[in-house]
């Protein structure tokens, strides 16, 4: 047997995987025969500039007060989407892998506590290549961490991040993430599925471009019966600024003008259709709902 992440100390971690299984699936919902869970991938440490730079200091003050976030690092969670139909195993995203952060990384423990191998992954979609979605697809051997999977990415985030140019155009502290979003893509480029806007990569799901925090940004929206639920990715990545002031730039996104006209539309309709949603860095698994909240809006965690 070749020595691999896959083989290599399973046994050993089989009894903590399964001790820890509670904690792994953060919330489940269902839509007709499609099963819906979150899995934790750990949580990133980030500094809070990096969502707040560039606010106003007397306009951010009273909002993070209200939403309890003190003057030390951003701790949010990440949480990636299993999708179990008809036979179909899919995740959305992939984790961070290995060689992003320590906190994060977690994906590939949460699927054995519940009883899914990578083996048993038959596809992955991207939302978009920021490292916490798109480093998990290798382990640490820079192996497929899924390798029967197929991997399907939007057309426009592919052909941003797969050019070579973009590590040299996106500016200095950002050019180690367009690199190894290159690495990655290289060794998924004779596998992966390209779509557009609107197409239905998978039986019941649809994509829905939502461009800001990177060029080709996708969320998904998965129907069954007569619900749907929309998988947001980092369209709106963050429970607190994203949702009361919308309109207000976050540093993390990369066009910040197009990426609030997108969270605006979004919860928009989100909240006035009721819809479910999933967020990649939302609280409690991520799944819930968007109200209005007096000019804003705000996130009810919850199925």
């Amino acid at each position: 047997m070749a020595l691999s992440r896959r083989n290599f100390g399973l046994g050993a971690a089989a009894g903590l995987a399964a001790a820890a299984a509670p904690g792994w699936a953060l919330a489940r919902i269902e839509l007709g025969a499609k099963k819906i869970e979150t899995l934790s991938d750990g949580h990133l440490t980030l500094p809070p500039e990096f969502i707040f730079g560039g606010l106003d200091p007397e306009a951010l003050q009273p909002l993070l007060h209200r939403y309890g976030i003190g003057a030390g690092p951003l701790m949010p969670e990440v949480n990636v989407t299993l999708l179990r139909d008809e036979g179909r195993v899919v995740l959305f995203d992939a984790g961070s892998g290995p060689g992003f952060q320590d906190s994060a990384g977690k994906l590939p423990g949460a699927l054995e506590a519940i009883g899914v191998a990578p083996e048993d992954v038959t596809h992955v979609v991207f939302t978009h290549c920021h490292p916490d979605h798109l480093w998990g697809v290798l382990d640490d051997f820079d192996e497929l961490l899924f390798p029967e999977a197929a991997f399907l990415m939007g057309q426009d985030e592919w052909d941003y991040w797969y050019d070579p140019d973009t590590a040299a155009s996106i500016g200095s502290s950002r050019a180690a993430m367009a690199a190894g979003a290159r690495r990655r893509m290289e060794a998924l480029e004779d596998r992966v599925q390209l779509f557009a806007d609107g197409a239905e990569i998978l039986p019941g799901v649809a994509a829905r471009a939502t461009p800001g925090h990177t060029p080709g940004h996708m969320a998904f929206e998965v129907r069954g019966g007569s619900e749907s639920v929309l998988i947001l990715g980092d369209a709106v990545g963050n429970h607190h600024v994203s949702f009361a002031e919308p309109s207000w730039p976050v540093g993390s996104d990369q066009d910040p003008q197009t990426a609030a006209a997108t969270r605006l539309r979004l919860l928009d309709l989100l909240a006035a259709e009721q819809m479910r949603l999933i967020g990649y860095h939302l609280p409690g698994g991520g799944i819930g709902r968007a109200e209005r909240s007096g000019s804003g809006y705000r996130f009810v965690a919850g199925e």
